[in-house]
């Protein structure tokens, strides 16, 4: 074999060796920016779901406020129905015990009102 064939065949194995060199190393830095592009998408969701976790955070602390609100006015408003519900009874007793009074001072005005009319015919 001559001189100029092995440097020929050495030429392009060097070539070839830096060809695929040059290959893998874009094959790597393409790989490389697809990971960093990867990494970049997954900061972005994970803040989008950062904000949305704090603005649902508020948003519950909100709502467990009203609801500790809407529980106060309830048991208020349960106090207040009680006390209503004691009255109640209480002016339902005092018109039991009314008509009952009623009713015996309408028999004492019958029983008087005859007793008066039997002193009027003794009078005559």
């Amino acid at each position: 074999m001559s001189t100029i064939a092995v440097i020929a065949i050495v030429i392009a194995v060097v070539v070839v060796v830096a060809l695929l060199l040059v290959g893998a190393r874009r094959a790597a830095e393409k790989r490389r920016r697809e990971r960093e592009l990867e990494r970049e998408r997954l900061r972005s969701e994970a803040a989008g779901h950062q904000q949305e976790a704090e603005a649902h955070a508020v948003t519950a602390t909100e709502k467990q406020d009203e609801a500790d609100r809407q529980r106060e006015a309830a048991t208020e408003h349960a106090a207040v129905a009680e006390r209503h519900a004691k009255e109640a009874e209480a002016s339902k007793r005092r018109a039991v015990e009314a008509e009952e009074r009623a009713e015996r001072e309408q028999r004492a005005s019958e029983f008087h009102g005859e007793r008066a009319a039997e002193r009027e015919r003794e009078l005559d």
